[in-house]
Order: C-alpha cells, then structure tokens, then sequence
C-alpha cells in the first residue's frame, strides 16, 4: 500500500461511520483513509458508492421479500407497505427488516402519495405544471428564466409526493432512494418498494400506490 493511502484510522472512527451508514467495516476503513479521517466526507464517499452499486443492479428482478406495517403511537396512523428483493434469504436478514420498518414509519409521517416519479399521473403533472407556469410568467419574466422556475418548482413538487425523492425522515441529508441504495451495496441485492398504503382515522382519504412496474408484470403473470 502506498504512503498516500495508508492513512491511520482511530478504530473509534471506522465504529461510529459504521454505525452511522450501515456499510461494511472494510468499506468504511477505505472511505476514511481516502478522506483522510473526514467523517462527513467519508459518508458521502459509501453513499455515492451505494447508489453506483444500486444503478448496476436496478435491471435485476426482485420477486422476494416482505411485507411490513407501521402504526403510528396512539393507533391513529398505519401503514402497510411491500419492500422487495432478489432473494428469501435477504428478505429474512435484519438490514432488510430494518429498512422495512424505517421506510414504513417515514410513510407514516410524510404521506408520499407516488413510489417513484415516473408514477406520477398525467393528469397530475399536467395540472402542476400549468399552475406553476402560470405563476413563473405573472412575474414578468423571459421564457428561458421561466423554464428554469418551472424545472426547480417541479423538482420540489417530485420530493413533496414521491416516496424516493423525500429526504428520509431519521436523515435528511439523504434521500429514501440513498437510504435503500446504501441497503443494496450492503447486501448484494436490488432492493424495491412495490406498493404502500397508508390510512389516517377519521380522515375519509387514504393513500395507495403501486409502480407502474409492478402493474404491468402482474398482468402478465
């Protein structure tokens, strides 16, 4: 090993970046010595590293998994939600459960009302777009400026209703989609969420989403 990359780590660090990310013990020893001891640094370091692992997996079938429930303190929040994997193995280990349970109660609080962007209705987007286009030209803008406002409001629009685009609740310098990405560098698997919903008492609507992808292979199933 060369002088430049055998930078001595405190054990101490390797512990809490390990603790904090969830990655493995060897990767979190490589990410501070290639930050040279910088625990923020190095965390962005295993994210990146996660969602490049997640992106070569992505096209990888997840049927296995499991379903899991979150009820809010007081029962007056539950929510049901089916989180997916490549295998019954990984689908039983305690990461996975836990990512279960952390994507269940971030459901709960935040009441995403899409999985992905590319769920999003038509409709929806069509009536988005036109207020928010409406907005942007009342303010006298030119037309370049206004697509530039038009492409920043419809990005907060994205992480408001879609579940991989809000920043995760218990870390909200990272998104859901980074939260179960980390998952997949840790485990070796394509990790999916398949479909939620979410129930409020006393409230007369209640949220269900499913993929589009899901969709189109039950039917041809």
């Amino acid at each position: 090993m060369s002088t430049e990359t055998a930078v001595k780590i405190d054990a101490k660090l390797v512990k809490e970046l390990r603790e904090k990310s969830g990655a493995p013990m060897g990767d979190c020893l490589k990410a501070l010595q290639e930050s040279k001891g910088d625990m923020e640094e190095a965390f962005v370091v295993l994210r990146k590293r996660g969602m490049a692992s997640a992106a070569k997996k992505a096209s990888r079938t997840t049927n296995e998994g499991a379903v899991g429930t979150y009820i809010h303190a007081g029962g007056k929040i539950g929510v049901l939600l089916e989180l997916n994997c490549e295998s019954d193995f990984v689908a039983r280990t305690t990461d996975f459960q836990d990512l279960l349970k952390d994507i269940a109660m971030h459901i709960a609080a935040t009441d995403p009302r899409y999985v992905r962007r590319e769920d999003v209705t038509e409709e929806d987007l069509a009536r988005e777009k036109d207020i928010y286009r409406a907005q942007a030209a009342a303010t006298g803008k030119p037309a370049n400026i206004i697509e530039k406002m038009l492409e920043g409001k419809m990005s907060k629009f994205y992480e408001e209703v879609c579940l991989l685009d809000q920043p995760f609740i218990k870390e909200q310098t990272q998104t859901v989609a980074q939260l179960i990405a980390a998952k997949v560098g840790k485990l070796g698997e394509n990790i999916s969420v398949r479909r939620f919903a979410r129930f409020k008492v006393g409230d007369p609507n209640w949220t269900v989403a499913t993929t589009k992808v899901a969709v189109s292979e039950e039917l041809q199933a």
